[in-house]
């Protein structure tokens, strides 16, 4: 079992940063994906955000250039960095950890931008 513990989020005014973090414990594989979701009210969960254990990253087109994902392999940590952030941005940030085919999911953080 693998459990993934979030941290960060709040409210920010547009324009602002913000920054989440993910830190996974228990049976880590090393190999292994981790990334974040979101879910705004109303609407699917999507992708926002990937990270492979070899750093290669994927994202979401609507993030690209304002959010930056990294993670720390040691502290089996990952973090995402969000500048310019938009009302749109605002949902639950859910962090993914993937491993041996099977995909973890955090409890979720509230990130809310007022415009």
């Amino acid at each position: 079992q693998v459990q993934l513990v979030e941290s960060g989020g709040g409210l920010v005014q547009a324009g602002g940063s913000l920054r989440v973090s993910c830190a996974a414990s228990g049976s880590i594989f090393s190999i292994n994906a981790m990334g974040w979701y979101r879910q705004a009210p109303g609407k699917q969960r999507e992708m926002v955000a990937k990270i492979m254990t070899g750093s290669g990253t994927i994202y979401t087109d609507s993030v690209k250039g304002r959010f930056t994902i990294s993670r720390d392999n040691a502290k089996n940590t990952v973090y995402l960095q969000m500048n310019s952030l938009k009302p749109e941005d605002t949902a639950v940030y859910y962090c993914y950890y993937r491993q041996l085919g099977r995909d973890y999911w955090g409890q979720g953080t509230q990130v809310t931008v007022s415009s």
